[in-house]
């Protein structure tokens, strides 16, 4: 794979279901925002490893929301894909869906943005592969990541002259 050619999100994009069990979870029974934080890190990175072709390092997870709680005994069940390429990093989306396995009933749980750098043998950041949106809702997520990009770079600015 030819880093100008590029890839679609769909040739990288992973999902994944786990059963909340009481080791997940608080006294209240609702599962460990950790646990889940966990979760969505692990499934972020198989994804930017995928359309990497690389060993990649998280650097920065931005806005993690926890809309509903996920309860002992229902299903978290996360979707994630590339939103967004760099010259070296790329965005990784991640929903959690709280799935009620007996009423199959589905919502929104959590969603974040990680980011993500590829690295190289010498483990110093490399190029990464173009992406190539193709359905509305791809190139919907392609630019509003693209602002939150922007907004990250001009908040890093920022706080440089603040720090001096």
């Amino acid at each position: 794979m030819s880093i100008e050619s590029g890839k679609r999100p769909s040739e990288s994009a992973a999902e994944s279901c786990y059963l909340v069990m009481p080791q997940h979870a608080n006294d209240s029974g609702i599962a460990f925002g950790g646990t889940i934080m966990a979760w969505i890190d692990m499934l972020a990175a198989i994804v930017a490893r995928r359309h990497c072709e690389h060993e990649v390092v998280t650097v920065n997870i931005d806005s993690l929301s926890f809309i509903e709680p996920i309860m002992i005994g229902e299903h978290a069940c996360l979707k994630a894909s590339v939103n967004y390429v760099g010259r070296t990093s790329l965005e990784v989306g991640v929903k959690v869906f709280r799935e009620c396995p007996y009423a199959k009933a589905s919502s929104v749980a959590t969603k974040a943005y990680l980011t993500f750098v590829a690295l190289g043998e010498d483990r110093r950041p490399i190029p990464v592969p173009k992406l190539i949106p193709e359905t509305p809702d791809e190139i919907r997520r392609f630019e509003s990541a693209k602002h939150r990009v922007e907004s990250r770079i001009k908040l890093r600015e920022l706080l440089k002259t603040i720090h001096q």
